[in-house]
């Protein structure tokens, strides 16, 4: 059985689905049962004083979960419209068998003509699992009609037109309200543009023989507040700052130097021990005056860099680094001393010209700087989040943070941990700025790469979610400084 925070892909759950079915013996009627009424039970849970149901059914499986719901509904006295897409019979004996007996129960079936009946909820029983495409034709004006009127629509397994294995959107598809899925979760619908289609997701996880998960492994893993505590534990007493370790950031060319300066303190918050920030001489006197605990050095050129490294565990290098001479100098410096690295924005621009593998990174690319890193256009990246993350971190030996909805932490030989947290208001400028930080905080205490990476974009975005909680609109990166203080010690919220 599945743990709650599994996150499985589409081979995995058809495997499921498979199994489950051979070892019943009822070529998957038990399973659709068991959907089409979990369904129902959802419906009567969210609306319970819905009289007019609505239910859009496709020709597959998707399709007879919808009728099974239907089925109930009308059962229970419910008034139960069923639209079909026009000329389109069920095309599976599982399908076919639920679509007549919900008409042998006296419900009927009309195609749709263009025009959706009046409902108090809509269910989406279009396509499931195996629907990747833009939809087009009749489908299409379906999906259209469905997303115009105004009833909430409760999905069934995933929104149609939502690839529930990437999380890609090819075309016009259904913006649902609710997404009850079965069996597994899907990783598709955590990340991308997916989120903007699901609403609130539930599980129904169904009665399934354990001899049905043989074989059958979680394609990632979702990431929760709850991860923290065994990462993050209380401090010992008798500790010292040497313990909490040294980082030193590097950056903040002419004009950038607030990206520095917030990297900085989001290091410090996060409980790095020291901190050291190296960056242009004109930056030295704002820097002290906003962070006097940081010993900030000027760097007008890579000379002055070694002695700073020797004394650092990790180095944070990108933020408002730039492209100039200067930034090529520091860089390259830094990616010699072999020290653990977190790089982020020009630093991974600076990255892409120059490719280089560095087993002691940490990336952290939104998806137009892994666009660069792959030689791919941002639409690729976002086409199929998961499979850039993999491919960034085999293609750099790194750890990779793929910034954005549903934050996807990668490396090889690791399961990818999506981030179960975050939200639009940090869609600003700064951010990403703040998460180097925090990365190379928890990467100077101890913490393994890929934990430190996962620690960290979990920490940035809960703090975000906290800090949001006056509104999204008008976030700033500085609003969650005082939030992550408290996040990072789990301890005061246990």
């Amino acid at each position: 059985m599945a743990n709650l925070a599994d996150l499985f892909d589409s081979a995995a759950a058809r495997v499921l689905d498979a199994q489950a079915s051979a070892l019943a013996g009822d070529g998957g009627w038990g399973l659709m049962s068991q959907a089409g009424q979990a369904a129902w039970r959802c419906l009567l849970q969210h609306w319970p004083q819905a009289q007019r149901i609505g239910v859009v059914v496709g020709a597959g499986n998707n399709g007879g979960d919808g009728y099974v719901l239907a089925r109930h509904a009308w059962q229970a006295g419910r008034e139960v419209a069923v639209v079909a897409l026009p000329g389109r019979l069920s095309t599976t004996a599982l399908a076919q068998r639920a679509a007549s007996e919900f008409t042998a129960a006296g419900g009927a079936v009309s195609d749709f003509d263009g025009v959706l009946p009046e409902a108090d909820v809509w269910i989406d029983a279009l396509f499931g699992l195996g629907f990747d495409r833009a939809p087009t034709g009749a489908a299409q004006a379906l999906i259209a009609a469905l997303n115009a009127q105004a009833a909430p629509v409760l999905a069934l397994d995933v929104p149609s037109g939502v690839d529930a294995n990437r999380g890609a959107v090819p075309g016009l598809a259904v913006r649902a309200a609710w997404t009850l899925q079965f069996i597994v979760a899907h990783r598709g619908l955590y990340t991308g543009d997916a989120l903007d289609h699901c609403g609130q997701k539930l599980l129904a996880p169904l009665q399934l023989p354990a001899a049905a998960w043989a074989g059958v492994s979680p394609a990632a893993e979702q990431w929760t507040q709850a991860h923290l505590p065994a990462l993050l534990p209380p401090r010992r007493a008798n500790t010292h700052k040497g313990e909490s370790g040294h980082v030193l950031c590097v950056g903040g060319n002419h004009g950038s130097g607030g990206a520095i300066a917030m990297a900085a303190e989001a290091a410090l918050r996060a409980g790095a021990g020291l901190l050291s920030l190296g960056t242009r001489r004109d930056h030295v006197g704002p820097m002290l005056a906003r962070l006097p605990e940081a010993m900030t050095h000027a760097l007008e050129d890579s000379g002055a860099l070694p002695r700073l490294l020797d004394k650092a565990n990790v180095v944070a290098i990108g933020p408002g680094l730039g492209q100039d001479e200067w930034a090529h100098a520091l860089f390259a410096r830094v990616l010699a001393s072999t020290k653990p690295l977190v790089v982020d924005a020009d630093a991974l621009n600076l990255l892409a010209q120059d490719p280089r593998a560095l087993p002691a990174a940490i990336l952290t690319p939104h998806p137009g700087e892994a666009a660069r890193l792959l030689g791919c256009s941002t639409a690729e990246i976002q086409a199929d989040r998961y499979a850039c993350a993999q491919a960034l971190a085999e293609r750099f030996h790194a750890v990779v943070v793929l910034k954005g909805a549903g934050t996807i932490v990668a490396a090889s030989g690791h399961r990818p941990r999506l981030i179960a947290a975050g939200n639009p208001g940090m869609a600003v400028g700064g951010m990403g700025d703040l998460l180097t930080g925090i990365i190379a905080g928890l990467r100077a205490q101890g913490l393994a790469a890929f934990d430190a990476a996962a620690a960290g974009a979990l920490l940035h975005a809960l703090a975000g979610d906290v800090a949001a909680a006056n509104g999204a609109r008008g976030l700033l990166p500085t609003d969650l400084l005082a939030p992550l203080r408290r996040l990072a010690n789990p301890e005061l919220s246990t």
